[in-house]
């Protein structure tokens, strides 16, 4: 078990995202083909139930229509969690971060905007600490089996170098690493695990994996390839595996959860 908490001991993370457009639930595939999923604070409350240790709030829509993630939403969610929770989506400032934070939520996630501005991340680490800095990077492979970094929910490609930034984000404050492989999303074939264990083992930063699950073994493969969370969606919106059967079988495998 030395390898799979290799972090001070630290406990492998199930992690429930709620991508949200329009204050609904959504789900789609590759970012895109968006299917409503519900409301999300009784999504939220039902994952709490059924044992998830965080849930992930992305307003996908907020950057790329240019406006604020709804702060009414947040507060609801907020109110009736005892679990951490992470808001990302069109926060743009420190002061949208203060306000989201002052909502209820324990830790924000930037993407667009700490692309666009760098040191916003080293503001908000030193505002409020590294553990409530999330960068949440948007990747997918190009023609050339490149890594690509996207921005604006998935739509923009930038010339990013995505190994590059991973090593900024960590040296400028951030407490974690919201890694989503666009080219895994919503396929169901699982994370993709090279990525993860190179970014895992060169980096010092927590790495959360996102993009392809639809079972729980993937939850056990990524784990092992040294994720130290893993995130999913769609495989526990249409409840075919519920957060405590994915536990179940991390411990069948004798891999720590909470």
């Amino acid at each position: 078990m030395s390898e799979l908490n290799r972090d001070e001991g630290l406990i492998p993370r199930v992690i429930v995202c709620l991508d949200v457009a329009n204050g609904r639930v959504v789900k789609g595939v590759n970012f895109k083909g968006l299917v409503d999923m519900g409301d999300p604070v009784d999504l939220a409350l039902k994952y709490q139930e059924q044992g998830a240790d965080e849930i992930v709030f992305l307003d996908i829509k907020a950057t790329l229509e240019n406006r604020a993630n709804a702060l009414d939403t947040v507060t609801r969610v907020a109110k009736n969690l005892s679990i951490p929770f992470t808001v990302g989506g069109g926060l743009n400032s420190y002061t949208d971060v203060a306000q989201f934070l002052a909502a209820g939520a324990d830790k924000v996630a930037l993407n667009s905007a700490a692309i666009k501005n760098p040191s916003l991340i080293n503001e908000i680490a030193e505002g409020f600490g590294s553990q409530c800095v999330v960068v949440a990077i948007d990747v997918n492979k190009d023609e050339h089996d490149d890594y690509a970094v996207y921005v604006s929910g998935g739509h923009v490609k930038t010339d990013v170098n995505a190994f590059d930034w991973f090593e900024e984000v960590e040296q400028r404050g951030a407490g974690e690493i919201l890694l989503t492989a666009m080219h895994r999303d919503g396929t169901g074939i699982g994370f993709d695990n090279e990525l993860m264990s190179r970014v895992a083992f060169e980096r010092g930063i927590q790495v959360i994996a996102s993009g392809g699950a639809s079972n729980a073994q993937h939850f056990v493969d990524t784990y092992i390839a040294g994720s130290d969370a893993a995130l999913a969606a769609g495989m526990f919106h249409r409840a075919e595996y519920s957060v405590n059967d994915v536990k179940q079988v991390l411990k069948s495998q004798n891999i720590l959860t909470r």
